[in-house]
Parts: structure tokens; C-alpha cells; sequence
């Protein structure tokens, strides 16, 4: 048996291999490691735009796009929802220069996951489980941590994503994505979350980390797609259009 073949690999070396990296890199911002060493936020801002460089040059024009994007979305998301909202706080209060490309190497991590040949045949097992999988963490968080805004955000996520049948692999499993980043990221002592939405609403508690936080992740999808059919309207017209003759004949098979 070809090992590279198997669900297990493939599985591994997107999203498992992408949270042993993040583990690596945020440990050189966490409490552990910056009493030995002070600039640790510098060698990981090195070492995460070195990869993110790294994936740029290896990716499909159209990817090498959406990783700009990715970039620059991330980038305003930071300073708006971290230093103009207070949503959550760095170790130093600010917004380490790595961060932005982490965002970057996240989304490709997921966008790359979906893609794998084995992932797409065990489709459909793969949302169950992820459906349990985040059910469950969030339930967690509620009950033990009183993270009312985390489940409620997990709530309109499984609402969204199931509506939107296409895309519902990807937002799964960036939410088990995402839900691991922040668990490393708040125990490493890199941020944290207030115990209340923005600390402001004090009706609406939060878990550090929010269990459902990934919502906001969302966006970061939604604004590249956003992008890329806006520079190119002539390519996603064409590609809608053969989506659809597909749909159809499917229809008419069936």
C-alpha cells in the first residue's frame, strides 16, 4: 500500500502538518520561549513569511492571487478587530508582524486539505466528523468555560454551512483549524480574549479562546473569492456557467 495514497497522509500533511508548523512558529512568541530570548516575535515573523514565500512560488497563478489577498485582508482585519475593536490582545499589544502570513498559511493549509484525492472521495464521512468534532468542542467550551459568544457563533456557522453545500468541507474544517491555533496560540501566553465580546458586552461571555471564533476567519475566504471575481468576471462567468451545464446533465442522468 502506497502510504501517500491513504486518507490518513493526506490528511496529515495539510492540516496536520500545518498545525505542527503554526505550534513551532507561535512557540517562538509564547511565555516559554521570549525569557530566554526577547525577539522571538522577529524569528517567527521570519520564519513564517519565509514559508508563506515558499508557497507563493510553488502555487497556480490563480492561488499566488488569492495569497495576496489573503495578506491584505488579513492585515486590515488585524488592526481593525485587535487594535481598533479590542476584540482580543497580543502579549506585547500590538499586531506581531507574523501574523498576517500565518493568516495566509492557514488558509492555504485548508484550501490545500479539501483538494487531496482521498478527502474528496471520504467527503461526506469527513463533514460528519467534523460536524461532531466542533459540535462537541464547542458544547465544552459552553458548559465549562461559559463561552456563550463562542457557541453561539458555532450555531450561525453550521447554519451557513448548511446552506452552502460547496463549501462546506472547507469552513469545517478551517473551524477545527482555527479552533486548534487558538487553543496554542492563548496557552502559549501569544494572546488572549477578554471575558466578555470586546470586553464591553457583558451579557454575551466568552471563552479564551471563543470556541466558534473561526467566523471571523470566514472572512478572510469570502474576501479573496471577492477579489478574484472582481479582477476576473469574464473567467468566473465562464466557470459558473460550465458549473451549472454540469449540474444539469447530473439532473438529467439521475
Amino acid at each position: 500500500m502506497n502510504i501517500k495514497k491513504t486518507l490518513f497522509f493526506q490528511i496529515f500533511k495539510t492540516l496536520g502538518l500545518l498545525e505542527l508548523f503554526i505550534a513551532a512558529g507561535l512557540f517562538l512568541d509564547s511565555k516559554y520561549f521570549i525569557p530566554q530570548y526577547a525577539n522571538g516575535q522577529n524569528i517567527a515573523t521570519i520564519i513564517l513569511t519565509s514559508v508563506l514565500v515558499y508557497l507563493y512560488w510553488k502555487a497556480t497563478k490563480r492561488t499566488r492571487e488569492q495569497i495576496i489577498y489573503a495578506v491584505l485582508i488579513a492585515i486590515i482585519g488585524e488592526y481593525l478587530f485587535c487594535l481598533g475593536f479590542g476584540m482580543y490582545t497580543y502579549r506585547l499589544e500590538n499586531v506581531p508582524h507574523y501574523v498576517p502570513p500565518g493568516h495566509a498559511i492557514m488558509y492555504l493549509g485548508v484550501f490545500y486539505f479539501v483538494r487531496q484525492p482521498k478527502v474528496i472521495i471520504n467527503r461526506k464521512n469527513l463533514e460528519l466528523a467534523l460536524y461532531s468534532i466542533n459540535g462537541l468542542f464547542a458544547t465544552y467550551f459552553l458548559l465549562f468555560k461559559n463561552d456563550v459568544l463562542g457557541f453561539s457563533l458555532t450555531v450561525i456557522i453550521f447554519y451557513i454551512v448548511y446552506k452552502k453545500p460547496r463549501e462546506r468541507l472547507f469552513y469545517l474544517g478551517m473551524y477545527l483549524a482555527i479552533a486548534i491555533l487558538e487553543l496554542i496560540g492563548t496557552s502559549y501566553g501569544c494572546w488572549w480574549w477578554p471575558t466578555t465580546w470586546f470586553g464591553k458586552v457583558s451579557f454575551i461571555p466568552s471563552g479564551n479562546p471563543p470556541s466558534g471564533i473561526s467566523f471571523f476567519y470566514f472572512g478572510l475566504d469570502l474576501g479573496c473569492l471577492y477579489f478574484y471575481k472582481l479582477r476576473h468576471k469574464v473567467a468566473w462567468s465562464r466557470m459558473k456557467n460550465i458549473r451549472k451545464i454540469r449540474q444539469e446533465k447530473e439532473l438529467i442522468t439521475s
